[in-house]
């Protein structure tokens, strides 16, 4: 059995890559859901062999689908949505009220202890759960109380993006939204409230004390210290040591602040990764280079990691969900970029290649360690 199996979701389509612990040689799958946009690729943490794809076309809408055997066969799982009770609105760039549409799923978060507990975070901002592998979904409604009628879209859409679960309470969640905020639960899901203290959006938000409407891009935290979490925001870089109640910024000597992924070291807690892009106009790398910035130390202060990795006439991106790590030692790190190739390192970031070139632009990447 393979040691390492990356999942990767592409605007055309989702590929399994694997390798042994080594790390050296990998194989490719052939491509999965040709044609369709997969916007999240995601595995159980209690049963390796069972995986979640989000996949979305023009043609046929939004549709989640399952496989209980690694990818071999696929079942699509039950895919409403609706959300309860009164739809609401939330304010348009104008001011003005549109009414809640579901457009996307954009990830899916298996529960980190319950075999058929799984988390989905959508567009327009929401949260669901499923407690039956994905038959069924139930609406977290709490979260859109918070003043969700304020929620306001960033460029990319109103999408709840991210879902960090608490390994150490599975009652605690914390979510990103672009453009709300960032919030959390400590009860399931019943009740949230925004943890936003120490973010500055000025360019956004008139009011200095404003709890949501902050666009958050993305959140990292390392299973063995729930209470520290890390962010990359529209600008800055972020990190708080007390679950989210307060944050102060780590950009440091970045190039750019700006950015979408973030990630931690499976063995370093203190060790942190960020791809810098250019600015929120021009989403590709600075100075045509790619480089992935890391720091030791928790922030402040970056190095950058080039070894391996292109540095002239590079112009790609690299998205909120396409950067993971696996949990070997050394730690492997993986991202992929919208010129189709995924890049990954066996040994900290010291080092990088090219897994593949030539796949359609990657949407996200996942990572599984098997034993």
């Amino acid at each position: 059995m393979a040691n390492v199996r990356v999942l990767v979701g592409t605007r055309k389509g989702a590929f399994i890559l694997t390798s042994n612990e080594k790390r050296k040689r990998w194989e490719v799958s052939d491509l999965l859901f040709p044609g369709w946009e997969i916007y999240h690729f995601n595995a159980s943490p209690v049963d390796p062999n069972r995986l979640y794809i989000s996949q979305n076309t023009g043609w046929f809408g939004q549709i989640v689908q399952r496989s209980d055997d690694g990818g071999k066969t696929w079942n699509a799982v039950g895919n409403k949505f609706a959300y309860e009770g009164e739809t609401g609105t939330h304010q348009w760039y104008d001011g003005t009220p549109h009414p809640w549409e579901f457009k996307r799923v954009w990830q899916l978060a298996p529960s980190l202890t319950e075999r058929d507990v799984v988390y989905a975070g959508v567009e327009d901002a929401a949260l669901f759960r499923s407690g039956d592998a994905g038959q069924t979904w139930q609406e977290l409604e709490g979260l859109r109380s918070v003043r969700g009628n304020l929620w306001a879209p960033g460029a990319g859409g109103m999408c709840l993006h991210t879902i960090i679960q608490d390994p150490r309470d599975a009652n605690r969640i914390v979510v990103a939204i672009s453009a709300a905020g960032v919030f959390r639960t400590d009860d399931g899901g019943e009740t949230w409230r925004p943890i936003t203290k120490g973010l500055k959006s000025a360019y956004e938000l008139p009011d200095p004390d404003a709890d949501v409407g902050h666009c958050v891009h993305n959140l990292a935290m390392h299973p063995k210290r729930p209470g520290v979490l890390f962010m990359q925001k529209h600008w800055d870089v972020m990190r708080s040591d007390d679950y989210g109640d307060s944050w102060y910024e780590i950009s440091g000597n970045l190039p750019t602040d700006f950015g979408f992924p973030i990630a931690v070291n499976s063995n370093k807690p203190n060790t942190v990764y960020v791809i810098p892009i250019k600015s929120d106009s021009e989403h590709y790398v600075p100075d045509g280079k790619l480089r992935v910035y890391r720091s030791k130390s928790g922030g402040e202060k970056w190095q950058a990691l080039t070894e391996g990795l292109p540095q002239e006439n590079c112009y790609v991106n690299v998205l909120r969900s396409a950067l993971a790590v696996d949990q070997l030692d050394p730690c492997g790190i993986y991202f992929g970029t919208s010129g189709g190739q995924v890049y990954a390192s066996a040994d900290d970031g010291d080092s990088w290649r090219a897994l593949v070139r030539d796949f359609p632009p990657v949407l996200s990447v996942e990572v599984q360690t098997l034993e």
